[in-house]
């Protein structure tokens, strides 16, 4: 008996619900619901006597200004979730001063949790702590002047050439010191100089506190993801060459980065706490952040599901292709934000950074609720590390098999060819 197939029914393509008139009709009617559901642009004028947080909320209805109230929302919702809060910093924002305005008191507040930046913005903030001054000038003025005149210029800021020689001497003599002259991650090297800056600013009855000197105090961890590029690490080089063995510091990069993975699993899986990550600019900081997430996931196979909010300022555009301006969503394609996040807990700010951070930071403080006892994440690290390394044990079986590939062979001359091929005669010049 001849055996009777069933034809499949013709798959419905979504241009033909688009034509089907009911279908048009309940998505009409649905979209003008979310309209009218959606907020009226319709601000009342500024009196001065509102506060920034009612000004966000009243003043900014469209376009960057959204993007901004909206981020300070995202903001304000992982402060009253109490997340553990990632920021990274790039750019020379410690040169303009951020790092004071902004970053200092929000660490102050128990409001950032671990910090990562370049060594560059770290090695900027100790011109002050050594008397030196940072200016501003006019960019147009001249470079070739400025050059002729001993002065370095990052855009519209200038400082003395001197500046960076003294600078060099400062981190010179720290590294030197006895407890320094070992093995370590960025994150023990930023916790000893902090402690050592901390000195130093007590010793000079210095009143406004360093970056590093601030995280050693609040415990917040400092990792620096190219640590080889900035000027820090340019001393190290010079004491290596300088005194050969005898200089015995180095940097760890591996347990670097399992370091920073060790803390995001601390964070979820220890504490139980969710995730924010704040991004200011975006560069190495940015990634080698978000990064902790595939590295867990993807490669040592701890289960993850990302950061639950994910807020960017940023100048650069999205469309580019690079690293800094990619938006939540892409990064949860590669596993680094979670879904929640894509839909309801992120922002990207299309802006400079020093034209609007300090406003949002205005706004935070400006609420006495946003404040919270501070995490001390570095106090954990040993435990982190140590319990990230259980986990990647117990999946030992597993992970074994992910070293495994099949490499291509060797393709063999043949006797024909080796017959032909004659020995090259160096050239006369």
């Amino acid at each position: 008996m001849a055996q009777i197939t069933k034809k499949k029914a013709p798959r419905r393509s979504p241009k033909s619900d688009e034509a089907n008139p009911a279908v048009k009709a309940r998505n009409t009617r649905a979209s003008r619901e979310r309209f009218e559901r959606s907020r009226d642009v319709d601000p009342v004028g500024i009196t001065g006597k509102e506060s920034p947080s009612e000004i966000l909320a009243t003043a900014f209805p469209a376009y960057v200004g959204r993007q901004e109230r909206t981020a300070f929302e995202i903001m304000c919702r992982s402060s009253d979730d109490d997340c553990a809060t990632f920021m990274t910093m790039s750019g020379a924002m410690t040169p303009a001063g951020l790092h004071q305005s902004c970053l200092i008191p929000l660490i102050e507040r128990g409001l950032v949790d671990c910090l990562t930046t370049t060594g560059a913005n770290l090695y900027h903030d100790a011109h002050r702590l050594i008397g030196h001054r940072i200016r501003e000038i006019d960019p147009n003025a001249g470079d070739l002047q400025y050059r002729l005149a001993r002065i370095i210029r990052i855009y519209d800021l200038g400082f003395w050439e001197e500046t960076l020689l003294q600078t060099d001497k400062l981190f010179s003599a720290l590294l030197m010191k006895p407890a320094y002259q070992k093995k370590m991650t960025t994150t023990e090297l930023h916790f000893l100089l902090g402690r050592d800056v901390a000195e130093i600013e007590k010793a000079l009855g210095i009143q406004n506190p360093s970056l590093l000197s601030t995280c050693w105090r609040f415990g917040v961890p400092i990792f620096v993801g190219a640590v080889q590029d900035g000027s820090i690490f340019l001393n190290i080089v010079k004491l290596k060459r300088l005194y050969g063995d005898a200089f015995k510091l180095e940097i760890d990069v591996n347990d670097d980065v399992f370091e920073m993975g060790a803390m995001q699993h601390h964070c979820f899986g220890t504490l139980g706490k969710k995730m924010a990550i704040w991004i200011l600019g975006g560069g190495v900081p940015k990634n080698y952040t978000l990064q902790g997430e595939p590295l867990l996931d993807q490669i040592l196979g701890v289960p993850t599901h990302g950061f639950d909010f994910d807020v960017q300022f940023c100048v650069d555009p999205v469309d580019n292709g690079a690293l800094s301006s990619c938006p939540a969503g892409e990064g949860h394609t590669w596993g680094k934000v979670s879904a929640e996040s894509v839909q309801y807990g992120s922002m990207y700010v299309h802006c400079d950074v020093t034209a609007v951070f300090p406003w949002v930071t205005y706004a935070l403080l400006s609420d006495p609720r946003v404040h919270r006892t501070p995490r001390r994440l570095y106090d954990a690290r040993e435990q982190a590390v140590a319990t990230l390394q259980k986990e990647v044990d117990k999946r030992k079986k597993k992970l074994a098999l992910t070293v495994e590939f099949t490499l291509p062979a060797k393709a063999k001359r043949s006797a024909k060819a080796k017959k032909k091929s004659k020995p090259r005669v160096a050239a006369r010049v």
